[in-house]
């Protein structure tokens, strides 16, 4: 009987469940923050994230913002300042439709920052 027990404890141990991801605006805070202003709204050394979609004709441009993010089309070579968020936040395991019919593997942290900004939008 009480080996039986010891298989149940390990059993839900096994099934422990993973803490949520944090919300695009808690990374926005730890990751973004410090260049970004805490209200997206640009600094010295960052633009203002808050008028993306206003730039582009009132769209927001998901696969250019996901792109830009990750870091994937800047050179190795530099000219941004910017990290590579995609080689930081982890594997693309999330997908999303960027509005091109398509499905795009993205991590699931970079999706949340993406999402984040577009609720920013003025």
């Amino acid at each position: 009987m009480r080996l039986a027990g010891i298989g149940v404890i390990l059993a839900v141990a096994g099934c422990a469940i993973e803490p949520p991801a944090p919300s695009g605006a808690t990374l926005f805070a730890e990751n973004c923050a410090g260049c970004h202003g805490g209200d997206a709204m640009g600094s010295d050394r960052a633009p203002d994230l808050t008028g993306i979609a206003g730039r582009n004709g009132g769209v927001f441009p998901r696969a250019e913002v996901l792109s830009t993010i990750d870091g994937f089309h800047r050179s190795p070579a530099g000219g941004s300042e910017m990290p590579q968020w995609g080689l930081i936040f982890g594997d693309p395991t999330a997908r999303v439709d960027v509005g091109d019919g398509i499905e795009t593997p993205v991590s699931p942290e970079l999706l949340a920052v993406m999402e984040h900004l577009e609720r920013l939008q003025r």
